[in-house]
């Protein structure tokens, strides 16, 4: 156990999570039992090995200010630890660990997660709620799913096996490498959590693999309900989970058409996008990080012509509340995955994702149904009887050639596809292919987005 590396990286959050605390010389011998059930318990709830107590660091601030507590005193002519131990239950095999940090003293008390039943102080058990210590009883819900948890009952993508063992990492070594990072070969599998307590891999190894054989779909369709015609369905994966939602963050770019506003011109006109990226982006990074892999789907992307619909499956955490969810207080429904998106910068600590959305399109923009959650991003459309999708896409192309056509048509399905795959797909030259799109590029139908490998075509509106 290597406890400078743990104090570093719990350091690392931008607030206390429900399963360690910081405090400089606080003790009280009561309280402090109380928080090793609490925080014995919170780690079991959250899938987490062991629980930690770290005194030496600010609570605000996660400055290492060092410490003066002293693990080693009394408690009416006992040993505390000795105090400690005999009030817990079940046995609780917990250890204080000292180390310095330049200088500064650090005391950290390791509690090992919770196992068959919760840990009790003093026959009473707790649970920690956000940063508060809270006794067990009074949130009956996150009683009944502890239980559950700690008999087993409830799968998680570290504990489920993999459906294939065979898997490859290529991608992700990739992935991290253009962020980087560096992954090392014989340290990854256990530093990521890419196996389950049996040795095999797990659900989180199969979505992080080259073939994760999860595809993300989006389906565009020509009307305003799923009864209406399909227009197109675009398939992103079976790929790295990483690269998949890559594809499909880019693919909102070709989406989201820009909308010349003329009204009151004067000298420029307003370019109006049909949506707000950055709460799409918010909303499929969310769908992604908490849906729930264990049930065998992916979320669902569908494009109407006057919004898109993104649904992930599950609801949220069971240790979440409704102001919770919207204030932005973070709880992972994949604790692991949401640890490797932190990593990655896929996503951030601050929980701004919810209240992004909300900022935006409000509240009502989140349907909580019975085993799901959508978000409702509409388009905010210049002319209400504009044209559908489809109709648009034909009028922009009138009086172009049917190859160039075909190959904005491919563009739009595909943002990411080559110009070797087009000249496969038309049958024509690569040359004839290239003299094409700089016709296309030149008269502002495409613009080409980033370098020519690991870019992306976007269609201009």
């Amino acid at each position: 156990m290597n406890i400078k590396e743990i104090v570093i990286n719990l350091c690392s959050y931008s607030d206390e999570q429900e399963w360690f605390e910081f405090k400089e010389n606080w003790f009280e011998p009561e309280a402090l039992g109380e928080y090793v059930s609490a925080l014995s318990n919170a780690a079991a709830f959250h899938h987490k090995k062991q629980a930690y107590f770290v005194w030496g660091v600010n609570d605000e601030t996660h400055e290492i200010t060092g410490t003066t507590f002293n693990q080693y005193r009394d408690m009416n002519h006992e040993p505390y630890q000795n105090y400690l131990a005999r009030n817990l239950s079940p046995s609780v095999n917990f250890s204080f660990e000292e180390e310095a940090f330049d200088g500064k003293r650090v005391v950290v008390l390791v509690i090992p997660a919770a196992e068959e039943i919760p840990t009790s102080f003093k026959e009473k058990r707790y649970i920690r709620i956000g940063s508060s210590k809270c006794n067990l009883k009074d949130y009956p819900k996150r009683e009944i799913q502890l239980f559950k948890i700690l008999d087993g009952r409830e799968e998680t993508i570290e504990t489920k096996a993999a459906k294939y063992q065979e898997l490859t990492f290529n991608k992700l070594f990739g992935y991290y490498g253009s962020k980087g990072i560096v992954l090392k070969k014989n340290t990854f599998e256990k530093n990521l959590g890419l196996r389950n307590d049996e040795g095999e891999y797990n659900l989180l190894a199969q979505l992080l693999s080259d073939d994760s054989h999860f595809p993300l779909r989006v389906s565009i369709f020509d009307g305003e309900t799923k009864a209406s015609n399909l227009f197109s369905v675009r398939e992103f994966g079976n790929n790295c989970l990483l690269y998949t939602l890559d594809e499909v963050l880019r693919y909102g770019d070709v989406l989201n058409i820009i909308q010349a506003d003329e009204t009151n011109r004067v000298v420029e006109r307003k370019e109006v996008p049909l949506f707000d990226n950055k709460a799409f982006r918010e909303a499929i990074i969310n769908a992604v990080l908490h849906n729930y892999w264990v049930g065998g789907n992916e979320p669902m992307i569908s494009v109407f012509s006057n919004r898109i619909e993104i649904l992930s499956r599950g609801s949220i955490s069971p240790a979440q509340t409704m102001d919770g969810f919207f204030n932005g207080e973070s709880i992972p429904v994949n604790d692991k995955l949401s640890e490797i998106f932190l990593q990655l910068h896929i996503s951030e600590k601050s929980g701004r994702g919810v209240p992004k959305i909300t900022e935006t399109y409000g509240k009502n923009a989140f349907d909580f149904r019975e085993n799901s959650i959508v978000v409702t991003i509409p388009f905010e459309k210049l002319n209400r009887n504009e044209k559908k999708t489809k109709d648009t896409i034909e009028e922009k192309t009138k009086g172009l050639n049917s190859h160039r056509t075909r190959i904005l048509s491919e563009m739009r399905d595909n943002p990411n596809v080559t110009a070797d795959e087009l000249a496969k797909i038309l049958s024509i030259s690569k040359t004839a292919i290239e003299n094409n799109i700089a016709f296309l590029k030149k008269n502002g139908y495409v613009e080409r987005i980033g370098a020519n490998k690991g870019g992306y075509w976007k269609i201009l509106g």
